[in-house]
């Protein structure tokens, strides 16, 4: 009895990871956060380039303007977590999607180490992928509730570039994506009104299309044409289906 006892006593279990962390990331907090819960997860790019370069900025207390990320995913898939999921990291800064305007406040950010003009390796993306499944199971966040911080931030943010593969994350199904073929839009088609619709502020009109195309098309041009007013249309068409 008193041996049985004994090594029960000694018995370890494994550790437990709590319910506002990922089991999939190292925990490396950050100082910078506030409380509140996620209903988008928002991407960027370091404009780094340098993941130990990229911990420091995000952790730095402290300075004129401190900001921070709950994820951090290096170039060979290393996934970090600087702040817990149901607090609030500083990350997006003045940003509106869907006339939400405290994106802070309703997000989960996650940084890409990346230049802004280098392609995002397999590994990262791959890794990005496994972390969004996490989130949007754990969380309750919906699966197209995906962005870029240039979605939310048109004109004055432009991460991640126009090398992200938003069209990888979406045969996942992470993310708002226009079904293919194309169907062409009607003649009376408003294809601003249906960006707004997707989430896009719209009040810059050129800033917004150059974002959409960023997210979309892979480029940064600010004409809209026929494929964007298609690609727009089936957006909208998938908003506006019954569930």
């Amino acid at each position: 009895m008193c041996l049985l006892l004994l090594l029960t006593g000694c018995a370890t279990t494994a550790p437990t990871v709590p319910p506002q962390r990922s089991a999939l990331a190292h925990w490396t907090p950050s100082p910078n956060f506030n409380a509140r819960r996620a209903q988008l997860i928002v991407l960027h790019h370091t404009s780094i380039g340098n993941m130990e370069a990229s911990r420091r900025v995000l952790s730095r207390a402290g300075g004129g303007n401190p900001v921070s990320a709950h994820y951090l995913i290096g170039d060979d898939g290393t996934i970090d977590q600087l702040v817990d999921d149901r607090d609030r990291s500083w990350h997006a800064g003045a940003a509106t999607w869907a006339g939400v305007t405290d994106i802070n406040s309703s997000s989960i950010g996650i940084e890409l180490d990346n230049d802004g003009v280098a392609p995002f390796s397999s590994a990262q993306i791959q890794a990005l992928i496994r972390l969004l499944a996490d989130l949007t199971t754990r969380l309750g966040i919906p699966k197209q509730a995906v962005v870029g911080h240039g979605d939310i931030a048109p004109g004055r943010k432009n991460d991640p570039s126009v090398q992200f593969p938003w069209a990888t994350l979406a045969q996942y199904g992470y993310g708002l994506w226009y079904d293919q073929p194309l169907i062409p839009a009607p003649p009376a088609f408003d294809s601003l009104a249906a960006m707004r619709l997707v989430g896009y502020d719209v009040s810059n009109p050129r800033a917004a299309i150059i974002a959409f195309h960023r997210h979309y098309r892979n480029m940064e041009t600010e004409m809209l044409d026929a494929t964007d007013a298609s690609i727009l249309y089936s957006l909208q068409r998938k908003l506006m289906a019954p569930r």
